[in-house]
């Protein structure tokens, strides 16, 4: 059996209509690797096309504001991606009179673009024999070849990526490495993959063992930790609110929200009025309040929980500057503040 021929058959009887999978146009296959990391496809795609659609070309990217590119990104999440997006739209537009780098050393050199989206563009678009190893790859290597080696460790990093470049298609590899993705999204999936209808079956090793399930081995992530988060949702008697840029560094960078207090345990009704990180906001101006949702609000990240509740704030006139509530959609947001601006019955 030969694996690489076998894969590279699979793919072009099974492999799914994606718009980027038309063009060699490194553009938009340089946005759909970006966009669709940490995310899924279906997820995913909505996001390319509206990209595409804003931003047709490099140059349209890279002078756009970042904020416009953001609220495209809103719901995406990892929003590190659309700002690191842009700065390398940039880099191309200034430093490479917009000509996109053609080899997998200068591809690393973009801002956001590691070992496996260069690898990605540099096979699909300049026909460079550069392996991909991402999640999927991964899974169908460790099977297949019956490796229990940690995938996240150094040592398993380097295994998969010299056993992946011994199997690359010098001739097709673009093709290649499309087919190796596409057989683990569809094929080889993460839980309960069909492998009756397998054409790799007859030599997987990991299933003549009844070890797929247990393969790939990743070593243990480290401690999530869980945060209290109060956002103050003050608003005047004139319909103003007070809406605050993120300017620290972190995944929310340069997003926009509501005044947020953390505390070390979730605050009660009784405890908000004599807080002192909330009554240092408010000073000597008079309030009313109530807690939107008595139960904490659970988001999710890859390093951390947030605990969250939003308070609604009544005052006569902002302690700071705000910005009408009609103009709230106009930035963009984390998807916990935009959830909740969609929920609460705002007077747009």
């Amino acid at each position: 059996m030969n694996f690489t021929q076998d894969i590279t058959n699979w793919y072009s009887n099974n492999k799914r209509n994606l718009p980027w999978r038309k063009t060699k146009n490194p553009y938009p296959i340089w946005l759909s690797e970006i966009i669709m990391q940490q995310t899924q496809v279906k997820q995913g795609l909505p996001y390319y096309e509206a990209f595409v659609s804003h931003f047709p070309t490099v140059f349209d990217l890279a002078n756009a504001d970042e904020e416009s590119i953001l609220k495209l990104w809103q719901g995406l999440g990892y929003y590190s991606r659309a700002r690191n997006l842009h700065a390398s739209a940039q880099y191309i537009v200034n430093d490479l009179n917009g000509e996109f780098p053609s080899t997998f050393t200068e591809l690393l050199k973009l801002k956001g673009v590691g070992d496996y989206t260069a690898s990605a563009i540099a096979s699909i678009c300049y026909n460079e024999p550069a392996a991909v190893v991402d999640g999927n790859v991964y899974r169908v290597l460790s099977r297949y070849f019956g490796i229990d080696t940690p995938i996240n460790s150094s040592k398993g990093i380097k295994t998969f990526k010299a056993l992946a470049t011994t199997l690359i298609d010098p001739v097709n590899p673009g093709d290649y490495n499309q087919a190796i993705m596409e057989f683990g999204a569809i094929q080889c999936k993460p839980v309960n993959p069909d492998c009756n209808v397998c054409p790799l079956n007859t030599s997987c090793i990991a299933l003549q063992k009844n070890n797929v399930g247990a393969l790939p081995v990743k070593l243990k992530k480290t401690k999530v930790t869980k945060k209290h988060f109060n956002f103050l949702v003050i608003i005047s008697a004139d319909k103003q609110i007070v809406f605050e840029k993120r300017h620290r560094k972190g995944i929310w960078q340069n997003l926009y929200q509501f005044p947020l207090v953390e505390t070390k345990s979730p605050l009660t009704p009784e405890e908000f009025k004599t807080e002192p990180k909330i009554t240092s906001v408010f000073k000597d101006l008079t309030f009313e309040y109530h807690l939107y949702n008595t139960n904490e609000r659970v988001h999710k990240l890859s390093h951390q929980h947030l605990y969250t509740k939003f308070w609604i704030v009544e005052v006569e006139q902002l302690p700071k500057k705000g910005i009408s509530i009609s103009e709230l959609n106009r930035y963009p947001t984390p998807i916990l503040i935009s959830n909740f601006i969609d929920e609460f019955n705002f007077e747009f």
